[in-house]
């Protein structure tokens, strides 16, 4: 069964949450940013839902803790605060969902759902410039520098691994990635693999190919 750790302050909605959660999976609820560092010192989770704003603290620390310990888990954020520069600090730590409150509580399932069946497995990929590592979502460059691109990033890079050397239409990313996602603009996908490419220093389509009038073909290494 798949293991969540939710941290929440608010009595209330941590006990719907809490129980809702549990009819699918095994749930761990933290109210503090403490509480959630010692869990994770000792625990491994499949996802992480953190509130940002905590008693003692914030769910960005819990997260980041996360990425400095490398721990191969998926974390996603609630928070009342929705202006962009929250949304986007979140989205760099490399968050694969922002959920801002209030939420219908059947959307939130939906997309814990989503972000747990489309997870990536534990694999790595060398590549000359260094290894992609699809357990932490991280790239380990050989400079020894290390970047977190956005999961669904991420994503996007293994679904093009695994479906070479077919090509795979924007279509079929914005479906396996986004889901039923409906504001998902024209540009997204392109952005995000410029940003891929950006990361994998692939500067004349090396590893990601444009396929014109189709999408997108991994031309690299698969292992």
């Amino acid at each position: 069964m798949k293991r969540i750790l939710l941290v929440e302050d608010d009595a209330t909605l941590g006990e719907i949450l809490n129980e809702r959660l549990s009819q699918g999976y095994l749930v761990h609820w933290m109210k503090t940013e403490r509480a959630a560092v010692d869990f994770l010192q000792k625990e491994t989770v499949d996802l992480c839902i953190l509130d940002i704003g905590l008693p003692d603290g914030s769910g960005f620390e819990v997260a980041r803790f996360l990425r400095d310990r490398k721990a191969p888990c998926a974390f996603l954020f609630l928070t009342a605060q929705s202006d962009a520069e929250t949304r986007l600090q979140g989205y760099e730590m490399g968050a694969a969902e922002f959920i801002p409150k209030p939420f219908h509580l059947k959307e939130l399932l939906l997309r814990v759902e989503h972000v747990l069946k489309s997870r990536p497995a534990q694999v790595e990929l060398m590549l000359p410039e260094g290894r992609v590592s699809f357990a932490t979502l991280s790239v380990h460059r050989k400079d020894g520098k290390i970047e977190y691109p956005p999961v669904k990033d991420m994503e996007i890079l293994k679904l093009l691994i695994q479906e070479a050397p077919q090509p795979v239409s924007r279509d079929s990313i914005a479906n396996l990635v986004w889901g039923e996602e409906r504001d998902l603009s024209p540009r997204t996908i392109d952005n995000s693999i410029t940003r891929i490419r950006q990361v994998l220093s692939d500067d004349n389509e090396r590893y990601i190919r444009s396929v014109r009038g189709v999408g997108y073909q991994w031309v690299g290494p698969k292992e």
